[in-house]
């Protein structure tokens, strides 16, 4: 087994693990409206700082993301999702519970596969 198989093994570990790694339900539902029904784990951000790229400087907003194996998504029959810009068209919708318990519904801005280890960084915006 090469490095990279190894880490991306390694990876699996780390962000499926909901015991002593990162592991955190996801539901992804895509724009046909298919919820998988499969359970995904994967790695939730949601923050109120971020840093304003014409300054540089600390400003209070909103970033979420969720960070998720490529191999566990074509494993439950999924494509990788995508944003879509179209306000008319239906989005890539992502479900999670922050740490107390409270839902928030996002649907994907931007979607950042990493195919050297095999994880897509969805980036996040508020859904309603």
């Amino acid at each position: 087994m090469g490095l990279r198989q190894l880490a991306e093994t390694d990876l699996g570990h780390i962000l499926e693990d909901d015991s002593s790694g990162f592991g955190w339900p996801i539901t992804l539902t895509d724009p046909d409206g298919n919820i998988n029904t499969d359970e995904l784990l994967g790695f939730t951000d949601d923050i109120a700082q971020i840093i304003d790229p014409d300054t540089g400087q600390a400003v209070s907003g909103r970033l979420a993301s969720v960070a998720i194996r490529i191999a566990r998504l074509t494993e439950v029959g999924l494509t990788l999702p995508r944003g879509i810009a179209d306000s008319g068209s239906k989005p890539w919708i992502v479900e999670f519970d922050d740490i107390n318990g409270n839902p928030y519904k996002f649907k994907v801005s931007q979607s950042n596969p990493d195919r050297a280890i095999g994880l897509v960084t969805l980036i996040l915006e508020l859904y309603e």
